[in-house]
C-alpha cells in the first residue's frame, strides 16, 4: 500500500464498505495490522479512502468479519477500474501484484485484435471499459443484501472459526477486548444494555472463547467514568478523557470470569451526583 492523490468515488465507496467490516470485527487498527499482512498505517490510509487496498487485503478483512467476499470484491473491481484510468497510461504504483511484463502484453493484444471478445471482457481500463465493468458487476453489488439464507446464517459461524482470539483465560485479564479480537462478531455476546438517566449508553459484553467480560459505553460526557464490577475480581474502569472518546465507544479492560452474569456496569458522572449501576442479577 502506498500513498497518493485522493481516490475516485468508486474507491470511496469501497473504503466505506471496508470501514463497516472493520467495525464488525471489533478490531483496532493495531490489532488488524497484527492479524493480516498489512500494517496499521496502511489500513488507516485505506479505510480513510486515501488509497486503493490490494485485493488480498479486501479478502483478508472479509475473512476476519465472516463476510462472503463477493460484494466487496465487486466494489474493489470497480474501484480498481477507476484507479487504473485516473492517470491515463501511467497509473501510480501500488501493492497489487502483477506479473512482470504483463501490462504491455495486454495492450498489444487489444491493439492487434480489437474485435476479440475475451480480451475486451477481461482487460477493461477506463471510459467505455468502466461502463462494461459496471454493467457486469452491478448484479453482484445489488445482491449484497439479498444473499440466500444459507450464506447469511453461516456468517457468525465463519467469523467464529476465522477470528481466533489473541488471548484466552487469565491471559485476557486486564487486556483490551478489541486488540485481542475478543470483540469480533460471532465471538461476543451483549449480556446487558442500559441507558443512564443523562443518556449515556452502557453495555456488558462477554466472549466465551476468551473467558472474559468487559463494559462498553457510548455517549459519555468528558470525564465520565465507567466501571465494570465483579464480586471477587475487583473493578476495571475507563474514563472519557478526550472529546473523541465522548463520540465513540470506549471499553474497560477485560475481567476473566466463569460467571459473567454476576458482573455489573456503573457510571460515575463527571458532574457529580449519584452513581448509576446496572446488572443482570
Amino acid at each position: 500500500m502506498s500513498g497518493g492523490a485522493p481516490l475516485p468515488a468508486e474507491c470511496e465507496r469501497l473504503a466505506a464498505g471496508l470501514r463497516e467490516l472493520k467495525d464488525r470485527t471489533g478490531l483496532s487498527l493495531a490489532a488488524l495490522g497484527q492479524r493480516t499482512s498489512y500494517s496499521k498505517s496502511s489500513w488507516e490510509r485505506c479505510l480513510k479512502g486515501r488509497q486503493l487496498p490490494p485485493r488480498q487485503a479486501v479478502e483478508a478483512l472479509c475473512r476476519l468479519a465472516g463476510e462472503p467476499p463477493e460484494r466487496l470484491l465487486a466494489l474493489w473491481q470497480l474501484a480498481e477500474t477507476a484507479w487504473s484510468g485516473r492517470a491515463g497510461s501511467a497509473p501510480p504504483a501500488r501493492e497489487t501484484a502483477r506479473e512482470p511484463g504483463r501490462e504491455p502484453a495486454l495492450r498489444q493484444v487489444r491493439a492487434e485484435a480489437p474485435t476479440r471478445t475475451r480480451p475486451k471482457r477481461v482487460y477493461v481500463l477506463s471510459g467505455a471499459g468502466a461502463l462494461v465493468a459496471a454493467v457486469v458487476l452491478l448484479p453482484v453489488l445489488l445482491s449484497g443484501t439479498g444473499q440466500d439464507a444459507e450464506v447469511r446464517d453461516s456468517r457468525s459461524a465463519a467469523a467464529e472459526q476465522l477470528s481466533e482470539p489473541g488471548c484466552r483465560g487469565q491471559g485476557c485479564d486486564g487486556a483490551n477486548a478489541y486488540d485481542m479480537g475478543c470483540g469480533a462478531q460471532g465471538m461476543v455476546v451483549t449480556l446487558l444494555k442500559q441507558r443512564a438517566s443523562d443518556g449515556q449508553r452502557l453495555e456488558i459484553r462477554y466472549a466465551e472463547r476468551c473467558g472474559a467480560v468487559w463494559a462498553r459505553a457510548m455517549g459519555l460526557h468528558l470525564g465520565d467514568r465507567v466501571e465494570l464490577r465483579l464480586p471477587g475480581a475487583g473493578t476495571k474502569a475507563v474514563t472519557a478523557a478526550s472529546r473523541r472518546e465522548t463520540e465513540t465507544y470506549v471499553s474497560t479492560p477485560m475481567t476473566v470470569t466463569g460467571d459473567p452474569n454476576r458482573a455489573e456496569v456503573c457510571l460515575v458522572p463527571a458532574a457529580g451526583g449519584r452513581q448509576e449501576c446496572f446488572g443482570r442479577v
